[in-house]
């Protein structure tokens, strides 16, 4: 028997498995991949399903969208969870396959979290999806292409699904208020769009998140009015409770709000990574991931064109550890509002890596006789350290000339450091010009 037979929905259940679509036409949302003459469509229309691969966040119809094309196409339906499989149970679910086979009926094989799945894992199934016994269906929150190995990859296409819009909610909670055989027609609830609007807006983008909102509402708080119920606005608080937004401390959500953070701060837009930087503690991201990455822009985005930047991270850094959490936030949002409005230049960053590519061409490079140190008499009859000029006795605490340039022997001259013209670097620039002028001067026979 199909793991996912359709059966008439039992009224015990919770709302959003009675409400699940039947049909790609009662789908809401993703019609990128749903609507008219989209990849799913074509495949439902054909009734050939191919093996793919679902990304996307929670509630957004992945299972749903595997039963639908089950469903369409007349085949049998595994269900496997990565979190409970092991090789065993794919071997069994690819023996009931071969059983279907030979009945001249094809095996769809939904593999819900496939992230999770090991190594061994994926190898056991590699052979039978591309031998074609199992058309695989795999669902998974997480960027596929960091945890789904390439050979098993190569064989399905990857299909991005998006996070639902307040409005693509508001319409699937109608649906199931005007649903009289699987929803809560029969029971003619008054329902605010002000209402669902704010149902939606709790539910951050999760159809099933947002029909359990509307369930629990529905039970909890209605109120008769005259020969039906209302939903009334101010008992929604009590539904909604805090909605703490948490999301996995690994997943691709906590690193996209970190970048979104470095690139705010990078574009001069304060309020943006403001917005960003609460997004990821409320989530429950760790604040010191924030300073951290807040030292790197420091060096990498804004270097020179503000000296102050650095220190100021550092010390937001220190403030957060010694006045704890809820004071020491607003350290690190002082630390954040200072990098973005502060002028920008990535000279440090490109002058560095230019020097590690140098360095690392340079296998023999040696240090000038005159820069090495002579602690005993053999160095010093060696030559080390004869000819060093001491800056502070220098005519502007300078020893100009190429002679003095610190540069090693039989190595060609490059620039590294080119400082840009915004904030106190091109002051660096000035400063770099004139002592440029000064070498010249003295190479031409000036003093």
């Amino acid at each position: 028997m199909d793991l996912f037979q359709r059966h008439a929905p039992d009224d015990a259940a919770p709302l959003a498995f009675r409400m699940r679509p039947r049909r790609l036409e009662d789908y809401v949302g993703q019609q990128a991949l749903v609507g008219p003459g989209k990849p799913l469509a074509r495949m439902a229309e054909s009734g050939v399903v191919r093996s793919m691969i679902l990304w996307g966040p929670p509630g957004t119809g992945k299972t749903t969208l595997a039963e639908i094309l089950a469903e369409v196409s007349g085949a049998h339906l595994e269900h496997l969870s990565a979190v409970m499989a092991g090789v065993k149970e794919i071997r069994a679910a690819v023996d009931r396959a071969r059983d279907m086979q030979a009945r001249e009926r094809p095996t769809l094989l939904f593999l819900d979290e496939i992230h999770r799945l090991n190594k061994s894992q994926q190898d056991a199934l590699l052979p039978h999806v591309e031998s074609g016994l199992l058309t695989l269906i795999g669902a998974t929150t997480e960027n596929p292409s960091f945890e789904v190995n390439s050979a098993l990859l190569s064989r399905a296409r990857v299909h991005v699904l998006k996070s639902l819009t307040e409005a693509e909610l508001v319409e699937v909670m109608q649906r199931a208020l005007a649903d009289d055989e699987r929803g809560l027609g029969a029971r003619r609830i008054q329902v605010d769009d002000e209402v669902l609007t704010l149902l939606a807006r709790a539910a951050a983008g999760d159809a099933r998140r947002a029909l359990g909102l509307l369930e629990t509402a529905c039970e909890f708080t209605v109120v008769a009015e005259g020969d039906g119920e209302r939903l009334p606005r101010e008992a929604l608080e009590d539904v909604i409770g805090h909605q703490a937004s948490a999301f996995d401390k690994q997943g691709d959500h906590y690193y996209d709000l970190l970048s979104a953070i470095h690139k705010s701060v990078r574009s001069s837009r304060p309020d943006a990574a403001l917005l960003y930087i609460a997004r990821f503690m409320q989530g429950g991201g760790d604040p010191l991931d924030v300073i951290r990455r807040l030292t790197a822009i420091a060096s990498e985005d804004v270097g020179n064109a503000d000296p102050r930047a650095l220190p100021l991270v550092m010390a937001a850094w220190d403030a957060y550890l010694r006045l704890g959490d809820y004071e020491g936030q607003r350290a690190i949002a002082h630390a954040a509002i200072h990098l973005a409005v502060a002028p920008k230049s990535n000279a440090i960053d490109r002058a560095w890596k230019r020097a590690k590519d140098f360095a690392a061409a340079q296998p023999r490079l040696e240090v000038p006789t005159y820069l090495r140190n002579a602690p005993t008499k053999l160095m010093e009859s060696l030559g080390h350290g004869q000819g060093y000029r001491y800056a502070h006795d220098e005519p502007d605490g300078y020893p100009a000339g190429s002679a003095h340039d610190c540069w090693p022997d039989e190595v060609p001259h490059r620039r590294f450091y080119q400082p840009t013209a915004y904030g106190q670097e091109k002051r660096y620039a000035q400063i770099m010009a004139w002592r440029a002028q000064r070498d010249a001067e003295v190479d031409g026979g000036g003093k």
